[in-house]
């Protein structure tokens, strides 16, 4: 919703002076977009190790986005302009007010955020609902043409698993939370669906309760999530306590902050949560010029991976030499790592693992 701490946590975890924290609904109206360093110790070991001439982190890009408000599927507010740009994206972070202060508006009155849940939840729902029916609407219209073509079984399928997903959203149940067949799945994700998207839920706590890790609605939001998100992620954080940290002149004075309080900035696990909610996944490629991470979904093969440095890597695949990151750490540097005989030269369909360390062979690219 609005007015929940979004820009402002937008703000301390990209580091910048985009977003427009204010206090009335509609502050944000184009999507702001930052990238975000990946925290991982993995990566800050192999600089240290290679003290490579560049250092190239994995990222996530994030983008603020206007709340929504009741009725925005509707189109009240600036609702379908924000829903369409939650459509753009590959997950959620719902903020959840959960922090009482007269002095910043709620926009339905008060603070309660089970209402607020389902506010937003429903309003994601209706407007699935609307954009299937209309899916659904153009697919049967190409069926009711007839004939026993390869093309026409096809869409036939389509519209079978189109009216499954209309029928699951009408019972009231979001995208995510069903058991989909690849073959539903391949017709699901073009449809760019609001409740088919992984969804991390941020309870904005003021800093007195953060620091103190109690609040009296953090119970009411984890049996909402359980009763209608059962998995999905739950982490507390304080906007106005990261907010307070980016004042600090540096990182160091940060943690001095954090350690006099006995806690620590929530901003790290954030990302974390969402690069896991993504299956995600890093390999690395290391040497004395360039250390990166690189980032791919989590099961994808070789040459896949190679395509991620490079298109055509992907095309001319030959092989790859791959140890994992724990291995290199276990027993120090690349020649103890050979010497154990812990050096793999795989093929076409290695699946590549999280923290592997590759080095690709790929053929010249054809012209």
């Amino acid at each position: 919703l609005a007015n929940v701490g979004k820009s402002t946590l937008f703000q301390a975890i990209t580091k910048s002076n985009l977003g427009n924290p204010a206090n009335f609904p509609y502050a944000t109206i184009d999507p702001e977009e930052a990238r975000v360093i990946v925290p991982d110790d993995r990566f800050d070991w192999l600089c240290e190790h290679y003290k490579p001439k560049s250092q190239v982190p994995a990222n996530l890009t994030v983008y603020d986005i206007a709340g929504l408000t009741r009725g925005a599927s509707t189109g009240a507010g600036l609702g379908n302009a924000f829903l369409s740009h939650i459509r753009a994206v590959d997950a959620i972070f719902q903020v959840v007010r959960c922090f009482d202060d007269a002095e910043i508006i709620h926009v339905e009155g008060d603070v309660d955020p089970s209402r607020d849940l389902n506010i937003i939840s429903e309003e994601l729902r209706v407007k699935d609902i609307e954009f299937v029916e209309k899916a659904l609407e153009a697919l049967t219209k190409q069926t009711r043409r007839g004939g026993q073509s390869l093309e026409m079984k096809k869409l036939r399928e389509e519209e079978a698993t189109v009216a499954k997903i209309l029928e699951h959203l009408k019972a009231g149940n979001d995208v995510r939370k069903a058991d989909w067949s690849p073959k539903e799945v391949e017709v699901i994700n073009p449809l760019q669906l609001l409740t088919a998207k992984p969804v991390v839920y941020l309870v904005n706590l003021s800093e007195r309760d953060y620091v103190r890790q109690k609040n009296k609605y953090l119970p009411v939001v984890k049996k909402w999530i359980d009763d209608n998100s059962p998995g999905d992620p739950l982490l507390p954080f304080s906007a106005s306590f990261e907010e307070r940290l980016t004042q600090f002149g540096s990182e160091e004075e940060a943690l001095e902050e954090c350690k006099k309080l006995g806690t620590k900035s929530a901003l790290p696990r954030v990302i974390t949560t969402m690069r896991t909610s993504l299956n995600l996944a890093s390999f690395f490629t290391t040497g004395a010029d360039e250390v990166r991470q690189w980032t791919i979904r989590k099961g994808i093969k070789a040459p896949a991976a190679a395509g991620v440095i490079h298109s055509d890597f992907e095309k001319t695949f030959i092989q790859v030499i791959v140890y994992n990151y724990a291995t290199l750490r276990e027993y120090g540097d690349e020649a103890a790592v050979k010497a154990a005989g812990k050096v793999m030269t795989k093929g076409k369909d290695y699946v590549v693992e999280d923290g592997d360390v590759l080095l690709i062979k790929a053929g010249a690219a054809r012209g």
